[in-house]
């Protein structure tokens, strides 16, 4: 085989490589904008506080419910809320961390 032979044989080989990457980059694409537009629901103890967030951690949503409102002890409401935002990020990241994690292990 001549070097001209061999160095074909490596551009198909560069050829299918860039395929197989344009195709996962597609993948990966398709199931970021999936989650996106996904929505997260949590709560907070005794569901006083309730957020939904959407895939890209954005808080589209917070409810809360009247008799978590006590103006002689703001910090508890402030801890639901807490709570209940934690939570939601949470459950995005681990979703995130499913759906994407087989095209990002050995990364």
């Amino acid at each position: 085989m001549t070097m001209a032979m061999r160095g074909m044989g490596n551009m198909g080989n560069m050829q299918g490589m860039m395929k197989q990457m344009k195709k996962l980059q597609t993948e990966m694409t398709a199931a970021q904008d999936e989650l996106n537009q996904t929505e997260f629901s949590a709560t907070s103890a005794s569901d006083m506080v309730t957020v939904t967030f959407t895939g890209d951690h954005r808080l589209k949503d917070i409810a809360i419910k009247p008799e978590a409102i006590d103006p002689d002890d703001p910090d508890m409401l402030q801890d639901l809320i807490i709570e209940a935002v934690n939570a939601g990020l949470k459950a995005v990241d681990d979703a995130t961390q499913a759906k994407m994690g087989k095209y990002t292990r050995g990364l």
